[in-house]
């Protein structure tokens, strides 16, 4: 069968499963096999049918089944699959048997088997995963193995294996935090990032006393140090530091930055006529120039 028939507390079918569930959708594919591990070949480099050879476990046989056969269809990967649905076992497979055919394929956490022909196998990652498929047949490695029993030639000691991707909650849990971590480290560089090329924070301006009033009336009548005066009396004023008590003394400085303030209106005037003056001896030296 197609469709996972047994629904387990840790390893469930899912109906009409949707894996963009308000998660980050895409998954960069996994390289299906692993090459030297297991009973797992390397794959080919080019897209060459592979020919399958007989398997010899302790409890049991793989036999090849026919490459000039159809490759079996196999159900969309659900994202974070770790568990695989084997169908096809023969009718006296015990879950040893099971543990020793696909424990080649990786280290498994659950094996629950069926009354009927048929188990769900979790394993520990996911590549895992694609080595169980091998066993099942792919359009590259075209039909599945034939499974036997021993040297019985019983029908219900064979079967021919059928595995394929199964859908199951803990896989989708465990894809789900995986990926909840990998957008909270984004943000976290991201932050990261932004603070570093955030500008630096301006000076912290003082708070109002006495001395420092005495002092910032003598940088408002510095040139020099002007900008930086009246940016303080600005903040000193809108925290509401001004009060009776304090009132006399704002005035003052509030008259020394107005008075400076006119000085730089009337030299900025003085300087723009200035200016007139030389643009309208220019052109009619230019004119002169002209002329002759």
């Amino acid at each position: 069968p197609k469709c996972c028939l047994l629904c387990f507390a840790d390893s469930i079918c899912v109906p009409g499963f949707d894996p963009g569930l308000n998660m980050m959708t895409g998954i960069t594919p996994i390289n299906p096999m692993i090459p030297g591990l297991g009973l797992v070949p390397p794959p080919p480099p080019t897209e060459v049918a592979v020919v399958k050879e007989i398997i010899h476990c302790k409890s049991c046989t793989l036999f090849p089944q026919n490459p000039n056969l159809p490759p079996p269809s196999t159900r969309e990967r659900p994202p974070g699959c770790k568990t695989v649905f084997v169908g096809g076992l023969p009718e006296n497979a015990t879950e040893e048997i099971i543990q020793e055919v696909f424990e080649q394929c990786g280290d498994i956490t659950a094996i629950r088997k069926s009354k009927k022909n048929f188990c769900h196998i979790r394993f520990a990652e996911e590549f895992m995963v694609d080595k169980a498929i091998y066993l099942s047949g792919t359009s590259l490695y075209k039909r599945g193995y034939r499974m036997r029993l021993g040297s019985s030639t019983d029908k219900k000691d064979s079967g021919r294996l059928h595995v394929d991707f199964a859908q199951a909650r803990d896989d989708f849990y465990e894809w789900e935090c995986k990926q909840r971590m990998r957008a909270r480290e984004e943000r976290h560089r991201r932050k990261l990032e932004e603070d570093r090329l955030r500008p630096p924070s301006p000076p912290a301006i003082m708070h109002y006393s006495e001395h420092e009033a005495a002092l910032l009336a003598e940088k408002l009548k510095d040139d020099s140090k002007f900008s930086e005066a009246i940016t303080v009396l600005l903040s000193w004023i809108e925290r509401g530091e001004v009060n009776r008590r304090s009132a006399n003394q704002f005035y003052s400085m509030v008259q020394s930055a107005n008075s400076h303030v006119r000085r730089l209106m009337n030299e900025k005037a003085t300087h723009e006529q200035e200016m007139e003056e030389a643009k309208e001896n220019f052109k009619n030296a230019l004119t002169g120039i002209l002329t002759q």
